[in-house]
């Protein structure tokens, strides 16, 4: 009876979640990967977000400007990395590196906890974690799964991002004022650490089961991906669907900075415990409504109305959103349009997006990736905080001003958004994506 129960249970999951039984174990392994990483990150974000308030809008775009100055060199060094290192040890060698980068903060935190370089030293490389650690993660899933796997599986994978974005601020809200914000980073370097061993498993698998196939790929394939330093902004700019990827990510972040800055000066009126407790409050409330359309809806819209329509969605949402700030300008509303973004973000564009990246090529999917998820996504934060900064300080702009100039770029965002999901699906099936094929007993034991 007991066995029945569970079996049934287990149907009922893998129907929710269009899953199939020699795919259960790499995708809920893949979930829990993902699920660390954002609960380290949603930890740490408040703790960043909170210091912005005490600098002026010149300043965050000084601080963004450098960031997407460290973002060129990062992403440089990490597509030299992919030419040289074998990457089955790359891929954990990173995430060992970003534990113990927050360890060495930690450790300067409790020594000098006043000191605004370190501050801003911290906000730089949570910016960078932010887009490195989910760029690579994304990458590495696409190479895990084929684009017909991507379509259902992504949706539910993604959904450890949201859980990770309930948990973490969970965290930060109910024991900052009994941990003290420098012991929050011990927390992230040990969620940090649990994926390096799911992702050699991972990988172990993929390798298995593409050498017991009759597959193309040869094993060193597998290892070294090849090309140099600059292969991935050169294959960007020579290809035409990378370069619409590239121009959706821009406008998406470029809308995110807009209402990231009317809520930095929105709390400036508070003291930086307050703040963390009051950004980590709006992550874990924002996020539970993620986490129920990522599992309920998000590969059913992409299955029912196409690409196209998915990755447009919430562009068209955003124009509305920004439209109805402009005519109210209320805390209230700025906090729900943020909302609205970031669970959208979550749940739905973000697995979206993500799909359009299992038709492209190997090497693109490991070159290029990064350079729009850090190069393209940094460098628009970097252009709109100092256009936000150019309204505001500079023409002084109001509330109401800057969020119809957002609008407009909303309206932009969706404009890219049909042609871009139309060309992936007339594109054919990168030739390098692999399925995971998992013993079904293993599966079904996990």
């Amino acid at each position: 009876m007991k066995e029945d129960k569970q079996s049934l249970q287990l149907k009922w999951v893998k129907k929710l979640v269009q899953i199939k039984p020699n795919e259960v174990a790499a995708a809920v392994l893949s979930f829990v990967f993902l699920f660390c990483l954002m609960v380290a990150y949603f930890i740490l974000k408040p703790l960043r977000d909170a210091q912005v308030s005490d600098w002026s809008d010149a300043e965050l775009s000084s601080v963004w400007t450098i960031t997407f100055l460290f973002s060129l060199f990062a992403v440089s060094a990490y597509s030299a990395l992919v030419s040289r290192i074998n990457f089955r040890i790359l891929v954990p060698a990173l995430y060992f590196t970003f534990a113990l980068v927050f360890l060495l903060f930690y450790f300067l935190t409790i020594s000098d906890s006043g000191n605004e370089d370190i501050q801003k030293a911290f906000y730089i490389w949570m910016s960078l974690f932010a887009l490195f650690h989910l760029s690579v993660f994304w990458s590495f899933m696409s190479d895990l799964f084929n684009p017909e796997q991507a379509t259902r599986l992504f949706a539910f994978i993604a959904t450890g991002s949201s859980l990770g974005a309930i948990v973490g601020p969970s965290i930060a809200v109910l024991f900052t004022s009994q941990l003290g914000l420098s012991n929050l980073l011990l927390i992230a370097t040990i969620l940090l650490l649990i994926p390096v061993p799911i992702i050699i498993y991972l990988e172990n698998q993929k390798r298995r089961s593409i050498l017991d196939q009759d597959h193309h790929l040869e094993p060193a394939e597998l290892n070294l991906i090849g090309g140099n330093v600059l292969s991935g902004f050169k294959a960007l700019f020579q290809n035409h669907y990378l370069l619409l990827i590239a121009l959706f990510v821009l406008l998406y972040a470029s809308i995110g900075s807009f209402i990231y800055f009317h809520i930095k000066n929105l709390l400036a009126v508070y003291d930086e415990e307050s703040r963390a407790q009051i950004w980590a409050g709006i992550d874990l409330s924002v996020n539970i409504l993620s986490v129920l359309t990522a599992w309920f809806a998000t590969s059913r819209i992409v299955n029912r109305f196409g690409l196209a329509l998915t990755l447009s969605l919430m562009p068209v949402v955003m124009i509305f959103g920004l439209l109805t700030l402009s005519l109210f300008p209320l805390v209230s509303i700025a906090m729900t349009v943020q909302a609205i973004r970031r669970a959208g973000n979550y749940a739905i564009t973000q697995p979206a997006r993500e799909m359009l990246f299992t038709k492209v090529s190997r090497q693109d999917r490991f070159k290029s990736k990064p350079v729009i998820d850090i190069v393209v996504y940094r460098g628009a934060d970097m252009v709109s905080g100092w256009v936000f900064t150019g309204l505001t300080q500079g023409l002084n702009f109001g509330l109401s001003a800057v969020a119809v100039v957002g609008a407009l770029i909303a309206a932009g965002w969706a404009a890219i958004s049909i042609p871009l999901g139309k060309r992936y699906d007339n594109l054919p099936q990168s030739s390098s994506a692999a399925a995971i094929i998992v013993d079904s007993d293993e599966a079904g034991h996990l």
